[in-house]
């Protein structure tokens, strides 16, 4: 038990931070819900928004309850480097990227901006590698090969 304690605690608080962003994209969607996503430039913000919200919510519960933690994993890290991507991309390269622009209200941009702005999103992405590792499920194609 000791030796899996630290990533239960990781597996846990992950969890709970993806769980409740889910629930505020409903809760308000005017501030983190579908029109932020149309102000991000995402496309089909009525229903992306809501979609990403469900994942959020099964995936965090799923690395809470301890189920299917590799999936959750996955599908959590296609959210997180979505954010990063969209929201954080931008601060890097000081100026807009692709549809994607500088937030408002951002201070700073560059390499300490992005390092500042991403932290939590970058905390989130390690720990989900972590996660990933630590279930045992195989993404690559040649172990899919293997089986057949």
């Amino acid at each position: 038990m000791r030796k899996s304690l630290p990533l239960l605690l990781v597996r846990i608080i992950v969890g709970i931070v993806f769980l409740t962003e889910g629930v505020l994209k409903f809760v308000y969607p005017a501030e983190l819900g579908a029109s932020r996503f149309a102000h991000i430039g995402l496309p089909m913000p009525q229903l992306l928004a809501p979609f990403v919200a469900g994942v959020e919510i099964a995936a965090g519960t799923a690395l809470i309850l301890n189920t299917y933690s590799g999936a959750a994993a996955i599908l959590l890290l296609s959210v997180i480097v979505a954010a990063l991507i969209t929201t954080k991309i931008p601060i890097l390269l000081g100026r807009g990227f692709s549809a994607f622009s500088i937030p408002k209200n951002t201070a700073h941009t560059g390499f300490l901006g992005f390092i500042h702005e991403a932290r939590t999103d970058l905390a989130m992405l390690f720990s989900l590698v972590a996660i990933l590792i630590d279930s045992g499920v195989s993404i690559s194609r040649s172990s899919s090969r293997q089986r057949r």
